[in-house]
């Protein structure tokens, strides 16, 4: 993989507003993106999400009703609805340290000093007032995940966050789960019918968005 296949891939990904019903992402690509989404990073690797792929046209189209009528939501090949954890308490994160100890082939004990880390800072610590938006935060790092891998499949999407959290979580049924709906994904292929796919990015210039600071920097230049 070279940097003009991935500039051009990036270039290539826009906000699929039409998708072709007919074209199906292959069962390989999809547990590709699946892997992609697995992969995603996350602050100590807690992974406070689930993923929801609906493929039931039913229930899209309740969700459709909830995402402002947008056609994407029933058109797509695969449509992924991303949740986060609304809390994280002790039992989660002793979980997650089990994983992590199998993982390594490594006895659970040596990693309580990590889960006291963990502990302190999200249950004790200051990021316990707002960990519903840490956990947030964390689940769009995952949304951005899945569009960009997409872009090196060729594969195109659409994120939405034109749509009803809370419907979504009647919906799915998440309601007293400890999850909430924060935003979906549309992944599919175009439709050539789609103007939106000619048109120019447009994007601020490099140089107003990317501030380097070095030792001879004399402060940032916003």
């Amino acid at each position: 993989m070279n940097s003009s296949f991935i500039l051009e891939s990036l270039q290539r990904r826009y906000a699929t507003k039409i998708f072709d019903p007919n074209l199906k992402i292959s069962k390989e690509n999809w547990e590709l993106l699946e892997s992609a989404l697995l992969l995603t990073p996350s602050g100590y690797g807690l992974q406070p999400w689930k993923f929801f792929i609906v493929q039931d046209q039913d229930v899209r189209k309740k969700l459709m009703s909830a995402s402002l009528d947008q056609p994407q939501v029933q058109d797509c090949s695969h449509f992924v609805v991303f949740t986060s954890k609304t809390s994280v308490n002790e039992a989660y994160i002793d979980s997650h340290v089990s994983v992590v100890a199998q993982a390594r082939n490594m006895p659970k004990e040596s990693f309580v000093p990590y889960f006291q880390m963990m502990v302190d800072d999200l249950i004790r610590g200051p990021k316990s007032k707002y960990i519903s938006e840490w956990a947030a935060r964390q689940a769009y790092i995952a949304l951005g995940t899945l569009v960009t891998t997409a872009a090196m499949l060729n594969i195109d999407t659409c994120p939405l966050e034109g749509i009803i959290p809370e419907q979504y979580d009647e919906i799915l049924g998440l309601e007293g789960r400890g999850y909430r709906t924060l935003a979906a994904c549309a992944v599919g292929y175009r439709n050539p019918s789609d103007k939106y796919a000619s048109f120019a990015k447009a994007r601020f210039d490099k140089f107003s968005i990317i501030n380097n600071i070095d030792v001879k920097s004399e402060g940032i230049q916003l």
